[in-house]
């Protein structure tokens, strides 16, 4: 599948998050809406937000050391939409609005092979028992963990009580 990317690296809701969320959701739309106009009102939905978490020390990322994680936010698009047409959004966007994080968007491939996934309902800071009953399903299978652990943004945080909010939570696995 196809995702427009922009790398960071510290904690969620930082400067460098928040600039990198804003520029691909613009991207995104701009795409959404060229399509549209392009392919005789064609319409596709703008996929949900998308993040793959990591931290060079691992015990930085276990312990909640969010200063120190290494993230990828991405958004998924549609087969139709290609490299070219990507950039040609990137440029529409940058004509209208002073996004720092536009320069850093990419659209590539990502495949992640198989994986474990469950749906998390609450906050994000409550995650943990989710992540370990996943990792634990993972070894109770004679599996190993591999991979970034992935989640997958089904509600938007601005519009819903912490305790409403439907976080996919994925793990690959070997």
């Amino acid at each position: 599948m196809n995702f427009l990317m922009v790398e960071g690296t510290g904690t969620p809701g930082s400067g460098e998050y928040t600039a990198a969320v804003e520029a691909l959701y613009a991207v995104a739309y701009t795409l959404k809406f060229m399509i549209k106009k392009r392919e005789s009102g064609f319409d596709y939905g703008v996929m949900p937000l998308e993040g793959l978490w990591w931290a060079e020390d691992m015990a930085d990322f276990v312990n909640d050391n969010k200063s120190n994680w290494i993230w990828t936010m991405m958004i998924m698009q549609p087969e139709l939409i290609t490299k070219t047409l990507a950039k040609t959004a990137i440029k529409q966007v940058a004509e209208k609005k002073q996004l720092p994080a536009l320069a850093k968007i990419k659209f590539e491939s990502f495949s992640e092979g198989r994986c474990a996934q469950t749906l998390h309902i609450g906050p994000f800071s409550e995650e943990g028992p989710t992540i370990e009953r996943i990792h634990a399903h993972i070894w109770q299978n004679g599996a190993e963990l591999a991979g970034k652990h992935h989640e997958i943004y089904l509600t938007d945080i601005r519009r819903a009580a912490p305790t409403n909010w439907k976080t996919i939570i994925r793990q690959p696995m070997a």
